[in-house]
This record gives structure tokens, C-alpha cells and sequence, in this order.
């Protein structure tokens, strides 16, 4: 008797922890749907996030390496059976991937490239229901990708049936993929851009600074030759940097390096006129820096700031840390400049001699965007203070 009441103890025991477990597992599926929102939200989500997937792999434009790792988010978008992506001459990659289908698939992509139209395919007679995993689905839509007025590959989805869905949805995911190649376009030009913004500040290097430089030079050959040997050095040294192929960034110790170069160079020609001060954070010094961005500021201190007062100069150079960013300034006593025709110049609307001014904020610009362009003081006879303010963390910029 006392047994079978403990039995029926046991046993309502259980049944009650079994009803509080399903109640706090329902509970808590409950609360997950409701965190992550109805089917339709899902659905979202889910597009987005394999969007964004593809999307990493076509930063680089349409390339087969791109292509073949894109190709089976793609797919998942259109929820097709197979997927082919071209460009204008040939089949980039497959999804699935398996035995080729190329110059099917390229005679359809043809006629969509020449057309700049979708095509729809549909295979004379059809196909069985369960195809093959070496045949291609009855029904195929490709679509053109276009970048700008040009077609520049396409998209072809394989379903055993194509449905205006499906067309309307393979021409959506066109239209993206031509957006990720627009902005990898981009890019691109902004990488030439400032390529010849840099190969510009080279070419305005060498023929005052050279001429100067060499003419010092040679002034020390007679009266002091081992002086003579060590510009001819720091010569070569400067030049090296100022045109060497690699690299669109550099750090602010090299930077300051070069300076330190060109400094000695100029005061062999100024003498005791030119005076520099530094004031440099070593925290700072590893800040990776766009190539030739303080360097120019340097020089235009001395050359429309200084070389035009009479009387010694003063240049101090400053590099400070400033939590997350590195605060990195040009100051001279020289002569100045007027702040309307400066903001003018700056903006490209008229022409000037301060043409290292304007490169190397629109280079700051584009690199770290309108909030980091170069932020300069100066009034007639007041001389000049340049600003530049670089964050410090820059995980996409190597050296």
C-alpha cells in the first residue's frame, strides 16, 4: 500500500516536470519567433544575408574566381536548378558545377548580349520532371548584365519550368550583380586616380626641387667635397622614395624620413635662414599615411612660404596622438596666403601654384572622406598651419 503511494507520487512528480519542460521549451520557441520576426521577415533576412555573401565575391569585378564563388548564393536567390554566369566571351562559372554545358549555354548568352534583352529557352520537347545531373533543365532564362550602356555578361537560371517569377527575379539579381561591378569599377578608377595624382606630385618634384637641388650641389664640389658627398646621398635616398613603383601608402616614420632628406637639401640652398622644430608622438609613427602626403606640405611651406620672406623661416612639424586618430601638422612663419583665393584653389575652380595643396586633400578625401580634408590657417603675412587628421586603425590599407 505505502509502495504503490509512493509509486503514484513518483509518477505525478514526473508528469508535472514533464508539463513545466514542454511549457518552458514552447515558451522559449515562442519567444524565438517572435524575436526573429514573421516568415515574410525571414524570408528578408535571408536574401539580404546571401546577397551579401555574393556580394563579397565580386568586389573585384566579374572574374571567374569571383563568379565560381558568387555562383551558388545566386542560385539560392533564384531557387533554380542550375546557374550559369558569363561574361562577353565565354562561361565563367557553373552551379552546380559538373560535366559543361559552355557552348549551350554561350549560344544563349549571345543572343542576350546582342540584344540586351532577356531571352527565355525552352528545349523542343521538353524534359522529363527529374533531370539528370549531367542534363541541363528543360527552361532557361538569362539575363543581361548591364554596367551602364553596356552589356557586360549574363545570367542564365535553368528550372524545368520558367515562370514570370523567375524571370522577373533573374533580371533583379542581373541588375544587382551589375551594381557590385559598378561600385568594383569605382574603385578601380579611384585606385588610377590617385595613381596619377601621385605620378602628378612626382612630376612637380623634380623639376624645381632637382635643378635647386643639384645647383647646392655642385656649389660644394670645390669648396667642400666630403659635404658635397653626403647631399649626393641624401639626394639619391629622397629620390628613391619620391618615385619608387609600390605602394600607395607609407607610414608617418617613412614619411618623416623623406622629409628629414628633403629638409637637409633645402638648407644647404637656405643656410642659416631655414630653421625646422619637430614635435613627434612616437605612438604615431607606425599611422599608415597616404605616399606623399606631408611631403608636398613640407615643400610648399618652404617654397611659397618661406623662399618669398626675407629674413630667416621657421617650419615646425608636429605628430600627435589623438585617441583614434593621429593629428599631424605643418606650420610656417613664412609669408601666407590669401584664405578666399586658397578655398578657391582648393575647390578647383581656379588655377595656383599650390597644386601639392590641392592633390593631397583630394587625395585624403577620397581615401578617409570629406571629414579628413586638409584643414589649413593662414592670412597674408601671418604665415600657415596645415592639418591633417588620420585615423590610426586602417585594416584595408597596406604598406
Amino acid at each position: 500500500m505505502f509502495s504503490t503511494a509512493i509509486d503514484i507520487a513518483l509518477i505525478a512528480a514526473i508528469a508535472v516536470i514533464t508539463v513545466a519542460v514542454v511549457a518552458l521549451v514552447g515558451f522559449k520557441l515562442s519567444r524565438s519567433s517572435r524575436e526573429l520576426g514573421s516568415e515574410a521577415e525571414l524570408a528578408t533576412y535571408n536574401t539580404l544575408h546571401t546577397a551579401g555573401l555574393a556580394g563579397s565575391h565580386l568586389r573585384n569585378g566579374l572574374t571567374p574566381d569571383g563568379a565560381a564563388k558568387a555562383a551558388g548564393h545566386l542560385r539560392g536567390m533564384l531557387d533554380s536548378s542550375r546557374l550559369v554566369i558569363t561574361d562577353e566571351t565565354a562561361v565563367l562559372a557553373w552551379d552546380p558545377d559538373g560535366p559543361g554545358h559552355d557552348e549551350e549555354a554561350m549560344e544563349l548568352a549571345r543572343k542576350v548580349l546582342a540584344s540586351g534583352r532577356t531571352q527565355v529557352y525552352r528545349r523542343p520537347g521538353g524534359a522529363p520532371a527529374d533531370v539528370p545531373p549531367e542534363e541541363l533543365p528543360a527552361e532557361a532564362v538569362f539575363s543581361p548584365i548591364r554596367v551602364q550602356e553596356r552589356v557586360v555578361g549574363t545570367i542564365g537560371a535553368y528550372s524545368v519550368q520558367v515562370r514570370p517569377s523567375l524571370v522577373r527575379a533573374a533580371n533583379e539579381v542581373a541588375a544587382w550583380v551589375a551594381t557590385q561591378i559598378e561600385l568594383a569599377e569605382l574603385d578601380a578608377s579611384r585606385t588610377l586616380l590617385m595613381e596619377a595624382e601621385v605620378r602628378a606630385l612626382r612630376a612637380q618634384i623634380s623639376p624645381h626641387f632637382i635643378y635647386n637641388s643639384l645647383n647646392a650641389i655642385a656649389s660644394y664640389i670645390l669648396t667642400d667635397p666630403v659635404r658635397a658627398r653626403e647631399l649626393v646621398i641624401e639626394f639619391a635616398d629622397f629620390t628613391r622614395y619620391s618615385f619608387r613603383r609600390h605602394g600607395d601608402f607609407t607610414t608617418v616614420a617613412e614619411e618623416l624620413k623623406s622629409i628629414d632628406r628633403y629638409l637637409l637639401l633645402e638648407r644647404a640652398r637656405f643656410g642659416d635662414r631655414l630653421k625646422v622644430s619637430l614635435q613627434i608622438g612616437p605612438e604615431v609613427l607606425s599611422t599608415v599615411i597616404p605616399f606623399l602626403s606631408l611631403q608636398p606640405l613640407v615643400e610648399n611651406a618652404v617654397r611659397h612660404g618661406l623662399e618669398a620672406k626675407e629674413g630667416p623661416g621657421h617650419i615646425t612639424i608636429t605628430a600627435r596622438d589623438d585617441g583614434e586618430f593621429a593629428v599631424l601638422g605643418i606650420e610656417d612663419d613664412g609669408v601666407g596666403m590669401d584664405p578666399e583665393k586658397l578655398r578657391q584653389m582648393l575647390a578647383g575652380h581656379t588655377p595656383g601654384d599650390h597644386v601639392g595643396l590641392r592633390n593631397v586633400d583630394s587625395r585624403l578625401r577620397q581615401v578617409y572622406g570629406d571629414d579628413h580634408g586638409l584643414v589649413i590657417e593662414t592670412a597674408p603675412g601671418a604665415g600657415t598651419l596645415i592639418t591633417m587628421r588620420i585615423p590610426k586603425f586602417q585594416p584595408d590599407h597596406e604598406v
